[in-house]
Order: structure tokens, then C-alpha cells, then sequence
């Protein structure tokens, strides 16, 4: 596909199929994270790869039940890691340039996985402590985003979105 086939096919997606996620799919699809942008190449972000059934159940919990999140064979979790933005931006590096590039980083994970013909959904709604828990994340890391990695088991329609119209504005 092609980068505008890519972003056209992407789909948020909650019910995978049981299939496996090769290792070459899932390497290329860190790579892509890898590749992302971030604020003075810091790559201030870590990415924590979740594949063991116990600790995706606790991401459910984490997750207020969300049961697809343990449906998909991998699931990504991206971290803040605001200590590596820190030295050269102090607290705006810290606070916000952190989390944009984890941010980054899983958004070119989600059009890498699309681009293998997988699928994602993006979970920011999580209570950040159980999720600290279930992976025995380091208290320095801010876990942003959980991105659960798998086949589609059906295929999703395309969503509404806004009207450029409605979205851009120029001064």
C-alpha cells in the first residue's frame, strides 16, 4: 500500500482473530516506532511488548474491563520516559515533549501494523498506576498509550470524520 492507502485503511479495531502475530510483522512494526520523530531525537519513550496472558488480563483490570485489549495476541504499551527529555528541556521536555514522542512512536506503530495488513486499536483510557503494576513498570515511566497488535477477526467500516471545513482554520 501506498502511505495515503495506509492512512485510509486504518481502522481502530476490537475483535482479533487467532492468529499469530509473526515475529518479522511485529519487528518491523518496532522499527517503524523506532523511526518516529521525537523531540530532539531524544526518543524520550519506551515501548514495553506484552504477549504473557496474565499480564493482559491485568491490562484489562488496568483498562476498566476492556476484554479486546487481552484478545489480541501482542500487546504494545508506549511510555513517557520524561528523565531522557529532561536534561535538554527541562520541565516542558518533561511534561509534554515525552509524551508526544511516545505518542508519535505508537501512531507509526499502528500505520506499520496496517501496512502489514494487522490491526489496532489505540487505548488511552487506563489507570496508569494498575498498568504500572501489571508490567512492573519503572515509576519514571508514564505509560501513554496501550496499543493491542493482531489479525483483524472481522472487518471494521470506516468512521465518520469532520469536514476540513470544519477542522482547519487559517489566520
Amino acid at each position: 500500500m501506498d502511505f495515503f492507502e495506509v492512512v485510509d485503511a486504518r481502522r481502530s479495531v476490537r475483535a482479533f482473530a487467532d492468529a499469530l502475530v509473526e515475529p518479522e510483522e511485529l519487528r518491523q512494526i518496532l522499527q517503524a516506532a523506532n523511526r518516529a520523530p521525537s523531540a530532539g531525537n531524544l526518543q524520550a519513550y519506551e515501548i514495553v511488548v506484552v504477549r504473557d496472558p496474565t499480564r493482559k488480563r491485568a491490562l484489562i483490570e488496568a483498562s476498566g474491563g476492556q476484554g479486546f485489549v487481552g484478545a489480541a495476541p501482542v500487546v504494545l504499551v508506549f511510555c513517557a520516559h520524561p528523565a531522557r527529555s529532561a536534561p535538554r528541556y527541562h520541565e516542558r521536555g518533561e511534561r509534554l515533549y515525552s509524551v508526544q514522542d511516545a505518542t508519535i512512536a505508537c501512531t507509526h506503530s499502528m500505520l506499520a501494523a496496517t501496512a502489514l495488513g494487522l490491526a489496532t486499536v489505540w487505548v488511552g483510557a487506563f489507570d496508569d498506576e494498575a498498568v504500572r503494576a501489571a508490567l512492573d513498570l519503572r515509576k519514571s515511566w508514564l505509560p501513554v498509550a496501550i496499543l493491542p497488535v493482531g489479525h483483524p477477526a472481522e472487518a471494521s467500516p470506516a468512521t465518520s470524520r469532520r469536514e476540513l471545513s470544519d477542522l482547519v482554520h487559517e489566520t
